[in-house]
């Protein structure tokens, strides 16, 4: 008899547990707050727009952001080893093949603005106002003189990604210039690159949204010398991690995200981010631009960077009936 009693108490323990544990998962449900990971460049942290967006998302969604902040390259591998729900980054060909090896769907295009090439105020080389490519042949001569320093954020960033292919376009090899004294390599972030430009008293290729932010802290002297130009157009972009590769990703609360972004909010809290500081919005909305076609030049300067086949997301890394390419 004690042991059948014993036996029926172990039975009613196990049945407590197991109704405990039901109850407790019924009871966190749909509406309780859970994690959206997102792995970020640090071009779009730094300037402290996610921190606004971040309240705004939040105070109408139950998912709690949480931001990793690297270069785009490392951004990329944060999702692709299973660390990060989505991706913000801003390096269109290295985005298609995160898209292509299977890491990455459903792509939206958030923001635009524009990298800048910065140095001394007194130009050493003489490049300001030039076209990006004449600048940066005439920067090699006058480096190679002895009367310019570069310096490169060397990180395997969005940025750096961008770069390469600058000095690609006017006709000179990365791996060669890596050699001559005047060519630094940072391999660290934007603000960090700045900074020690400004050291050197040196020139770089900086995003605009960091590059106000540190000028107008007084942490950077840099100017602006060539700002312009469809060749330093800078895309930034959304991209959710394929639940097919990653089945503990949360596809759900990435598409929340990435359809608040391109909302009417979203889009407005980029138009107006640093307008009161900078005098200057750090960052231009692109759903409405690309929609309607009201800068045609800046339409088509974006979909040639930014688009793949015609779209900024081919049919075959659409995932689910979202409503985002409507």
């Amino acid at each position: 008899m004690r042991n059948r009693n014993l036996t029926i108490i172990s039975l009613a323990t196990i049945v407590i547990v197991a109704l405990g544990g039901f109850y407790l998962i019924q009871s966190m449900g749909p509406n309780e707050p859970h994690n959206l990971v997102v792995s970020t460049t640090t071009s779009l942290y730094d300037t402290g727009v996610l921190d606004q967006i971040e309240e705004a998302f939040e105070a109408k969604n139950q998912i709690d952001l949480y931001f990793i902040s690297v270069g785009t390259g490392l951004a990329i591998t944060h999702a692709q080893r299973g660390d990060a729900d989505m991706i913000l980054v801003h390096a269109p060909s290295r985005e298609l093949a995160f898209m292509e090896d299977g890491y990455g769907v459903n792509r939206k295009i958030i923001a635009f603005n524009y990298f800048a090439i910065v140095g001394p105020g007194d130009d050493p080389a003489g490049i300001r106002e030039k076209s990006p490519l004449e600048a940066l042949e005439i920067l090699v001569g006058k480096a190679r003189g002895g009367d310019a320093i570069w310096v490169s954020r060397g990180d395997d960033s969005g940025t750096h990604t961008k770069e390469k292919g600058l000095w690609a376009q006017a006709g000179f090899e990365v791996s060669a210039l890596r050699e001559e004294d005047w060519y630094r390599e940072a391999g660290s972030g934007m603000g960090k690159t700045l900074q020690i430009a400004e050291e050197y008293e040196a020139y770089t290729l900086t995003d605009m949204g960091t590059y106000l932010k540190y000028s107008e802290e007084g942490l950077v002297t840099l100017e602006v010398l060539v700002g312009a130009g469809e060749e330093l157009i800078n895309i930034y972009s959304a991209i959710a991690v394929n639940p097919d590769s990653n089945p503990d990703a949360d596809f759900d609360a990435a598409i929340t995200f990435i359809e608040y972004l391109v909302s009417d909010e979203g889009q407005t809290i980029l138009r107006e981010y640093g307008v009161d500081i900078y005098g200057r919005s750090l960052f231009n909305p692109v759903v409405e631009l690309l929609k309607t076609g009201s800068d045609p030049t800046t339409a088509e300067w974006i979909e040639a960077a930014g688009f793949f086949d015609g779209t900024e997301c081919p049919q075959e890394y659409r995932k689910g009936e979202y409503g985002l390419y409507n």
